[in-house]
Parts: C-alpha cells; structure tokens; sequence
C-alpha cells in the first residue's frame, strides 16, 4: 500500500505589494524563514505559510487566515501600535476583540491585500 502520510499543511496569502505585506508581517512578529522571487516563508507560533507576488482583489478580500492565540486583547493593542506606527500601504486595520459563538475570543486584523486574521483566543480553558 502506498504511503499517504503527511507532514505539513501550508497557505498561499496573496499580496498587493509584497514588500509592504512582508514588512506588515514581520512587524506583527511573524519570522522571515527565507524569500527569494517574489516567495517568501513566514512564520508565527511554529506555523508557516507563504506570501506570494501574487494579487488578485477577490482571492485575497476573501482570504483567512485563523490563528489560535492566548490574548487575543494584547494581539489587538499590538496590531493597532504596529499599524498606527507602520507604513504598509493598504491600508491595513483592526477590529477590538468580539466574543464570537464557536466560543472564542477573536481580534480581527486585515494585511495591507485586504486578507483577514483571525487571531482567536479559545474561551471556557
């Protein structure tokens, strides 16, 4: 029987500028791992992904990214400083924290492509 294993699930995230959404992560703490031709692999918490030179409106203003957090408070405070003191283009924002029905709560952020964070604190732990 053929091995089906697999190791890793990683997203594409789109942008309209790469540079400018590549400086918004690594702003939000996210770690540059590598980027070579309009490629590069970010990570948060352990958790990579790839931003592509790569724009299209639609794809991206309906792309999520859901990431599970311990204060989703203290990820909103940090969002709007970076945000407030940043130059990403975009322009990206930030939503306060809204306690959602699944049972978290969550601070919504929105990357300078219009690609929205869900940085979700679990509720009831």
């Amino acid at each position: 029987m053929a091995n089906l294993d697999a190791s890793g699930v990683r997203t594409f995230v789109g942008t309209r500028n790469f540079e400018d959404s590549r400086d918004f992560y690594v702003a939000l703490g996210c770690t540059l791992n590598w980027e070579r031709d309009g490629l590069a692999e970010l990570e948060l918490g352990g958790c990579p992904f790839f931003l592509q030179r790569y724009y299209n409106r639609q794809w991206c203003e309906n792309s999520m990214l859901h990431v599970t957090v311990e204060d989703a408070t203290a990820w909103y405070e940090h969002a709007k400083r970076v945000i407030d003191q940043g130059s990403f283009g975009g322009p990206p924002r930030v939503n306060p924290p809204k306690e959602e029905d699944y049972g978290a709560l969550v601070t919504y952020i929105w990357d300078p492509a219009g690609v929205l964070l869900h940085m979700a604190q679990p509720l009831g732990r």
